[in-house]
């Protein structure tokens, strides 16, 4: 079997990019999503452009018996030696005395509890094999913080945190743990966060030239690709036009 590696949100923007560039680089994967028809047209897509082993598990990664279900699915001999904690979106954009708790509620379930619990349900695997690797994907708001992203920017810190306790705790058992964190990538991201206003997402992008999933994708496979005693601990990946999260080049 080719090296195997899951990843959580793969139907759409970088989970999906990651997939094909994984796919791409010969690994079996496991691929995640709430969108069970599009997670079965990228597996079979997958399988038959690269010969690969797909195997796709559609759950919410909110719901902590949905996921360890789903992992039980796993069959025994698939050794999961990566995992890619790309899950997570952002709802809303509103100063805190106007955010909405259902939108915080979503995210925090999402970003946080979400990456924990398929990180709790695989992490004890990869002890028993000795050896893995888990990327988390951050963002450019984990590192700073902006006008009334405030809750998203604490899901996104929260994750900063998270890989930093996640390494200092799985050093023992060889296991590596890196974060990926981009700035602006042209995904659905924009349409989710305002909530399907497509008007509202496409301006987000106008100006300038962003990162796309690909990129991202680009990043994340060199950092698991290393050879087993180099690690990329932290990774903020970020387009030319962006210098931190609040500044901005556009073309008039």
């Amino acid at each position: 079997m080719n090296k195997l590696t899951l990843i959580t949100g793969a139907t759409s923007g970088i989970g999906q990019s990651c997939a094909e560039k994984f796919a791409a680089s010969n690994h079996d994967l496991i691929i995640t999503g709430r969108r069970e028809s599009r997670l079965k047209e990228l597996a079979e897509k997958l399988k038959k452009n690269y010969g690969i082993q797909v195997l796709p598990l559609s759950f919410d990664i909110r719901d902590k018996k949905e996921v360890d279900e789903s992992v039980a699915k796993i069959p025994s001999d698939w050794k999961v030696e990566i995992l890619l904690n790309n899950a997570g979106l952002a709802a809303g954009l509103s100063p805190i005395q106007e955010g909405s708790v259902e939108d915080w509620e979503q995210m925090i379930d999402t970003n946080i509890k979400g990456l924990l619990y398929i990180s709790k349900a695989i992490i004890p695997k990869m002890i028993e094999q000795g050896k893995g690797h888990i990327i988390n994907i951050g963002s450019i708001a984990g590192k700073e913080v902006y006008p009334q992203g405030n809750v998203y920017c604490a899901s996104k810190h929260a994750v900063d945190a998270l890989t930093k306790g996640m390494r200092l705790d799985l050093l023992p058992h060889g296991i590596k743990v890196s974060q990926v964190a981009p700035g602006l990538v042209e995904t659905e991201f924009s349409l989710v966060r305002f909530k399907g206003d497509t008007e509202i997402a496409e301006k987000v992008y106008q100006g300038y030239e962003p990162l796309k999933g690909e990129d991202v994708a680009d990043a994340v496979y060199y950092i698991a690709s290393l050879p087993p005693h180099v690690n990329i601990n932290d990774l903020l990946i970020m387009p030319t036009a962006q210098a931190n999260a609040t500044t901005l080049h556009k073309n008039d």
